[in-house]
């Protein structure tokens, strides 16, 4: 069933364009290569953007100034780590600045982004890499499909 008056609330299914500045520099826009659809509370993107979205109305157009915290994040220095580089595989190719996807325990994967290469040792970011800085996210709510944490 389409939602008119209702605005988006947790399990809709939503589709929308959205577009992420960083520092006057775009960082993700679907206005130019198609909506997305997904559903709201299922982790599919950062919770605190889903909270920017909560309540928007089919055809709303919004932008939303976002500080850090209320973003990606803060930076927490902790979480750049020194790892021995035979933690690696040999064949792996190391360079600054790529990224590196981590499997943790759990069965999840972490991202980090090599900051320095020495020879025994890499430093790795494991920050968001958009942390600590502020965020402009535009949006355009294209249609919203009411839903149930028991529906698809």
């Amino acid at each position: 069933m389409n939602a008119s008056a209702d605005g988006l609330r947790l399990n809709d299914r939503v589709t929308l364009h959205y577009r992420i500045r960083c520092l006057e520099q775009e960082v993700a826009d679907t206005f130019e290569t198609g909506p997305e659809t997904f559903r709201l509370g299922q982790g599919e993107i950062d919770p605190r953007l889903e909270l920017c979205l909560t309540g928007l109305r089919k055809g709303e157009h919004r932008l939303f100034q976002l500080a850090p915290w209320q973003a990606f994040g803060e930076r927490h220095e902790e979480l750049v780590q020194t790892l021995p580089r035979s933690d690696f595989p040999a064949e792996m190719e190391l360079v600054v600045d790529h990224l590196v996807d981590f499997e943790l325990p759990n069965g999840e994967t972490l991202q980090g982004r090599i900051l320095e290469l020495a020879a025994d040792s890499v430093r790795i970011d494991f920050n968001h890499p958009l942390a600590g800085l502020p965020v402009e996210f535009e949006v355009e709510i294209l249609d919203i499909m009411k839903g149930n944490s028991d529906a698809d």
